[in-house]
């Protein structure tokens, strides 16, 4: 990068000066990277030549690059800041509107005895199996519209996360060696993400499940394989049949907020005796349960006790109000209570 040898700055203060010549290298930095980024052709080769030196088979490399194009619509995507700063009292009716409850409740219904059967097998309440759904892809409806290797690609040439794209995308030719999926229904986000349960490809090595048993984890077409990948993620991380997500709580004046957050647990016991109450004000339940309070916004805004269910949804996606409207859904779902009888 050429230094910048002379800037008159129109600034009158000190702290105005450094900012606008802080501006100014970052920009030509920019510029800079961008000019010597190799052509996206160019990377392609260099993937395909990597994919084939880490042992996928050469014909599935060969034709899964050959209609691979440079999205710009996935890099403007990953770069896209919010327009406004949500709140989780803004975000909950966007993300769980009443109409998204009564198709959740439908959805539960419809498939009531796969569901009991999965959630019985794997140790995870149909009604998070459910939520989940409803939350990543409106109950399969919304799983993208992009070629899974055109979307990991672009985002391995863009460069921020390089290596972390680039074993995703390793992942995905793989699961196409592996006849998962054909080639030209190999479809997901502009991140890679991919199926009604949006697993990444690593995810989908880990988890994904092939339970409908006809030799492919298809969690793309079948109820069955979405279902069980989804349970089977839960489980893996450490979800408890026994217990549910957490509940809503009230904090005392005096609480410190050092002790907030998801990594940090105490009983609820320890909880009671640092005043920590329902939300309704009663005391806390006297069960041996560990939990940790949750702020997603600030002490003003709804405060949380989260279990350990709570925590295995935030391994799905490092989100509080992720993690919350599906725990959020999962209730409403489950209030009035559905069973096989239920009209």
């Amino acid at each position: 990068m050429k230094l910048i040898k002379s800037v008159i700055l129109p600034c009158v203060f000190k702290k105005q000066c450094v900012a606008l010549l802080a501006g100014l290298i970052l920009t030509q930095t920019a510029v800079a990277d961008e000019a010597q980024k190799i052509p996206f052709n160019d990377y392609v080769e260099q993937m395909k030549t990597e994919a084939k030196a880490n042992g996928i088979d050469t014909t599935i490399v060969d034709n899964a690059f050959a209609n691979v194009e440079f999205l710009q619509r996935s890099v403007k995507s990953d770069k896209a800041q919010p327009e406004f700063k949500l709140t989780l009292d803004t975000y909950l009716p966007r993300a769980v509107p009443d109409w998204k409850i009564e198709q959740a409740r439908a959805a539960y219904k419809k498939h009531y005895p796969l569901l009991q059967k999965i959630g019985k097998e794997y140790g995870v309440q149909p009604r998070f199996i459910v939520a989940l759904w409803g939350i990543e892809t409106n109950f399969g409806n919304l799983t993208g519209r992009h070629y899974v290797i055109s979307s990991l690609t672009t985002m391995a040439y863009e460069g921020r996360r390089e290596a972390l794209f680039k074993k995703q995308l390793f992942a995905a030719l793989t699961i196409l060696e592996e006849g998962h999926i054909k080639q030209e229904e190999f479809i997901g986000s502009w991140a890679g993400a991919m199926g009604q349960v949006q697993f990444m490809p690593t995810s989908y090595l880990n988890y994904a499940v092939d339970y409908d048993g006809d030799g492919k984890k298809d969690i793309w077409n079948s109820y069955a394989d979405v279902f069980a990948s989804a349970a089977n993620y839960l489980k893996t991380e450490g979800w408890n049949y026994d217990e549910t997500w957490g509940r809503q709580v009230l904090l005392p004046d005096n609480f410190d907020n050092q002790l907030a957050g998801i990594q940090q647990q105490k009983t609820l016991q320890q909880w009671q005796e640092l005043g920590v109450r329902r939300f309704d004000g009663s005391a806390l339940p006297k069960v041996e349960i560990k939990a940790s309070i949750v702020i997603p916004d600030d002490a003003s805004g709804r405060v949380y006790l989260a279990y350990n269910n709570y925590k295995v949804l935030m391994h799905w996606n490092r989100s509080y109000y992720f993690a919350t409207a599906v725990s959020y859904l999962s209730e409403r779902i489950n209030h009035p209570r559905i069973n096989a009888a239920t009209k």
